[in-house]
């Protein structure tokens, strides 16, 4: 990115973010990435999403999807994100926390930045 690039967040961020209870079945969760063509969403418990990797690591790892809930494979306490903040800020984030996902926050969920958005922005 270029060091004189002043994108932030909000200008690529999905909003608004995809969302699953965390009641839900992982195959629920599967189905709404799926239809909304997004790979994570985030859980209606603050604090957490679940990706499309949580949930092959969670049938990988055993767990009957149609029985399984989110909350037996979301990630919790992430990292969070502003919308004002910068995308090569969010890069280095992604890369420190070795993460692909980021929701965006001001005061509530208003939206998910991706690994994707950053991979879009650089070219």
């Amino acid at each position: 990115m270029d060091a004189n690039d002043r994108t932030r967040v909000a200008d690529v961020m999905s909003a608004p973010p995809e969302t699953v209870s965390a009641d839900a079945s992982l195959r629920e969760a599967a189905r709404r990435m799926r239809d909304a063509d997004v790979s994570a969403l985030v859980v209606t418990v603050g604090g957490c999403i679940i990706t499309r990797s949580d949930v092959v690591d969670a049938v990988a790892d055993g767990l009957d999807p149609a029985e399984a809930a989110v909350r037996d494979a979301m990630r919790e306490n992430v990292e969070t994100v502003t919308p004002d903040l910068l995308m090569e800020e969010v890069a280095a984030m992604m890369t420190m926390y070795d993460v692909e996902h980021l929701p965006v926050v001001d005061g509530d969920h208003v939206g998910m930045v991706s690994a994707t958005d950053v991979a879009e922005h650089r070219s």
